[in-house]
């Protein structure tokens, strides 16, 4: 899936030298705890309108010592339904793309702006991301993320408090207001099902996050066979 992608666009992959996958591990301890805790007030949360038509909320998945943190806008039909972030067609796009990074899914955190699912899967309003918002800084508190990889033009909006087109702040390393974390924005998953020629540009931003992280995961570019 990984090759395949890759060749299809004409580019190398990048694979990680202890490029044994990890599997999905729970914190321990203290720290385990403090996610269950957070996971549990998530599941609770009456602040805004929208649990009133969740069928669940969508916390977040993967490995909570991930060096990667991606954040999309908020859950849709699918997510909602199962509970877990990019599980659908546009998730599997994500999944080959981090594969093509070095990645296994489960080796990255995945979350979204929102916890719950706007209907009509309609953009986050002012309020319900202010509201959800404090939820996903406790996420990034306890990762402590070496890179934040902003899935699509609403999660980079947010994340970073700006108006900007996607188009002009793709390309280069943003800082995640009051705390410093790099930020690299990426098109959705979504938008390049619709749009393949743009999967040329999102390998670009794959590559500018992996330049921030390299010298923590050790990635090595290899000519596929």
């Amino acid at each position: 899936m990984r090759l395949a992608y890759l060749q299809a666009m004409g580019i190398p992959v990048w694979l990680r030298r202890d490029a044994e996958p990890a599997l999905l591990e729970d914190a321990v301890g203290g720290e385990g705890e403090v996610w269950d805790a957070l996971r549990t007030e998530v599941a609770a949360c009456t602040a805004c309108g929208l649990h009133a038509s969740r069928t669940q909320t969508v916390f977040g998945v993967g490995s909570t010592q991930a060096r990667w943190l991606v954040i999309g806008e908020a859950p849709g039909a699918d997510e909602d339904a199962q509970g877990e972030p990019f599980v659908g067609r546009a998730g599997q796009l994500l999944n080959s793309m981090l594969l093509a990074a070095g990645f296994q899914r489960e080796e990255v955190y995945i979350a979204n702006i929102l916890k719950c699912r706007p209907p009509r899967n309609r953009d986050p309003s002012p309020e319900e991301s202010t509201h959800c918002m404090p939820y996903l800084q406790r996420q990034v508190s306890l990762l402590k993320p070496r890179v934040i990889l902003a899935v699509g033009r609403v999660a980079a909006q947010n994340l970073l408090g700006t108006s900007e087109a996607i188009g002009r702040m793709r390309g280069r390393v943003h800082r995640l207001p009051d705390v410093g974390t790099p930020v690299v924005v990426t098109y959705h998953p979504a938008y390049l099902l619709r749009s393949p020629l743009e999967k040329r540009k999102a390998w670009q931003d794959l590559k500018l996050a992996l330049s921030i992280s390299e010298s923590v995961s050790d990635c090595t570019p290899q000519v596929p066979a």
